[in-house]
């Protein structure tokens, strides 16, 4: 069975990918990798190691697709934060210092910004959330640091963090399925 890329649905792309069927890693890429590809440059702040760690990214999402749990969420965000966390650890393997490197310029198409955190309303919806929460998000959603770093970066205890981050992601969740 052939399928048209921009037709399949997120339960067909994982049902391929569970099946081991090269056309869902294809069909996958197509539809997503522009939303990745953002998240991993904002965080690796180099183009080589974001396609790098793109493709590191899909071969994780390939190897885990049986994990995915469509009850916990969509799969959108569940293959973003695989590659967030691809991207985070490439920069502990590397030691890239984040804070010191100036973002190049990233060319953008309509399909990237119909895909990207920022204008899907996730950025949006940081904004309702209390200001210490929006700022642990920020920081290590947006960023990339770690729940030490954050920790560090706002002078509080790292169990403060953990528990701001899931007050944070359980009001962004019911936030996210109501609007």
């Amino acid at each position: 069975m052939s399928y048209q890329h921009t037709n399949t649905t997120d339960e067909q792309i994982i049902q391929l990918l569970t099946d081991n069927n090269k056309e869902g890693l294809s069909i996958l890429y197509d539809k997503y990798a522009s939303a990745l590809f953002g998240v991993i440059i904002r965080i690796t702040r180099q183009e080589e190691a974001a396609e790098e760690v793109l493709q590191d990214a899909m071969l994780k999402i390939w190897n885990n697709a049986t994990q995915y749990d469509p009850a916990k969420g969509k799969l959108l965000p569940w293959i973003m934060n695989i590659a967030r966390n691809a991207a985070i650890d490439r920069i502990r393997l590397k030691k890239i210092n984040r804070k010191t490197q100036e973002l190049e310029p990233v060319s953008h198409t309509l399909e990237e910004d119909a895909l990207n955190p920022d204008t899907i309303g996730l950025k949006e919806l940081t904004e309702k959330l209390i200001p210490d929460q929006k700022a642990i998000i920020d920081l290590i959603y947006f960023n990339g640091y770690t729940q030490s770093e954050t920790a560090e970066a706002l002078n509080i205890p790292v169990g403060t963090v953990k528990t701001r981050l899931r007050a944070a992601i359980l009001k962004l969740r019911e936030m996210f399925s109501v609007e």
